[in-house]
C-alpha cells in the first residue's frame, strides 16, 4: 500500500467517524473531494470546518487527522487547535428501520442502489436505516450502510453521486471498512437497519 493510499484510508476513517457530528451539507462534500483525489482541498478545509463547527475529536481521530492531512498541506497550527474529547458516547439522532410514509414499495432509490451495487465482490453487507434528530425537527433521512473489504472512499463518492442524481442533495452514505471498530453513530444505525434490497445485493463468491 502506498503512502497516498494510507492517507486516503486515514481520511476516510476520520470522515466516517465525524458522521452525525459534522453537518451533512459539509460532510458529503468533504467525502466527495476525497473520492475524487482532492485531499489537498480537504487538508485546507477540514481543520477550519472542525474549528468553526466546534467539533471536538478523540485521540484516535486526532491521530487520523494528522496522518491524513499533515503531509497534504494542512496548517499544523490549525490541526493542533482542534479540541479533544475523551470519547464520543452520545449521538444526536435516533434511527429506525421503518421508512417514512413518503417512501412506499416503489422505492426508486433502493432499486437504483440495488442495481448499482449488485454482485460487487468488495461488498460484505448493504443495509438501510432512517435517521431523525432527537428534537424531532426536520424530515427523516435515509442512511445507506455499506460494509466493504476495499475501495471505501471511492464507493462512498459513487453512491453519493447516485443519490444526488436521484434528488437527495445531502446524501447519507456510510461505507465502513470490514472489521473496523464502529463509532456509536454507526452502531446505532446498524442496530435499527434492514437489508436495503433483500435478496439482491451482495456478491457471495
Amino acid at each position: 500500500m502506498t503512502e497516498i493510499d494510507d492517507r486516503n484510508d486515514a481520511c476516510h476513517e476520520l470522515l466516517l467517524r465525524l458522521a452525525g457530528r459534522l453537518p451533512d451539507r459539509q460532510l458529503w462534500r468533504l467525502r466527495d473531494w476525497l473520492a475524487g483525489g482532492a485531499i489537498d482541498a480537504l487538508a485546507r478545509a477540514l481543520p477550519l470546518t472542525l474549528l468553526r463547527e466546534r467539533v471536538a475529536i478523540t485521540a484516535r481521530e486526532s491521530m487520523l487527522l494528522n496522518a491524513a492531512l499533515l503531509d497534504s498541506g494542512a496548517d499544523a497550527g490549525r490541526l493542533h487547535a482542534v479540541p479533544w474529547v475523551d470519547q464520543i458516547d452520545e449521538v444526536d439522532y435516533t434511527f429506525t428501520s421503518e421508512s417514512p410514509e413518503r417512501v412506499n414499495s416503489g422505492d426508486s432509490e433502493a432499486v437504483v442502489l440495488g442495481a448499482v451495487l449488485h454482485g460487487r465482490p468488495e461488498l460484505v453487507d448493504v443495509r438501510g436505516s432512517w435517521r431523525r434528530h432527537r428534537s424531532g425537527v426536520g424530515q427523516a433521512t435515509r442512511i445507506v450502510l455499506v460494509t466493504a473489504s476495499t475501495g471505501c472512499a471511492r464507493l462512498t463518492g459513487e453512491l453519493q453521486r447516485v443519490l444526488r442524481a436521484l434528488g437527495t442533495h445531502e446524501p447519507g452514505v456510510e461505507v465502513m471498512p470490514e472489521g473496523i471498530d464502529l463509532p456509536p453513530y454507526h452502531r446505532a444505525a446498524l442496530a435499527a437497519s434492514e437489508p436495503l434490497l433483500p435478496g439482491v445485493l451482495v456478491h457471495q463468491g
